[in-house]
């Protein structure tokens, strides 16, 4: 294939790639994403490596170029190296959480009763909630862990459907 007739949109598909990556992983990093920023964060990223690859292909020479210099092989091995330690467990499963984690997962844990007090609404305005969210109980002694399943995501998609007021 003459990818030199794509060179018009390949540079731009990288460019706009990675811009809309930046944006949405710095959002992710400090935990202000919202909407569709994590989906599009996750779906959009083959666009960048099919851009990439592409415009490696496109500039294949000059990528020869730099694996011929120290420099270049240096730069690479380095990513390369932290690919391979950011598989290294750190601190438990997953690695380091924000703070707001811990205390969010003892509210998911803890009865029904007890978030509907931290709620600060009683059981049968809790159970509406719940039953809004699509969510069904059978004992008050459940916690919305019992309820959602392990998902993070879920628990705290609950909770906050929970504690509006």
């Amino acid at each position: 294939m003459q990818l030199v007739r794509f060179r018009t949109w390949i540079t731009p598909l990288v460019i706009g790639s990675f811009v809309l990556l930046s944006v949405t992983g710095g959002l992710m990093f400090f935990h202000l994403d919202s909407g569709l920023n994590k989906l599009v964060h996750e779906w959009f990223s083959w666009l960048f490596v099919a851009g990439a690859g592409l415009h490696l292909a496109l500039h294949n020479a000059s990528f020869k170029k730099y694996l011929a210099s120290a420099t270049g092989r240096w730069v690479m091995a380095a990513f390369v190296v932290v690919l391979g330690l950011s598989f290294v467990p750190l601190g438990g499963a997953g690695g380091s959480k924000p703070p707001f984690v811990a205390p969010m997962q003892a509210l998911a844990a803890a009865p029904l009763p007890v978030v509907a007090e931290v709620a600060q609404i009683g059981m049968p305005e809790l159970q509406a909630r719940l039953q809004k969210q699509g969510v069904s109980w059978r004992v008050d002694a459940q916690s919305v862990k019992d309820l959602v399943g392990e998902d993070l995501g879920a628990q705290m998609r609950t909770l906050s459907a929970l504690m509006k007021p």
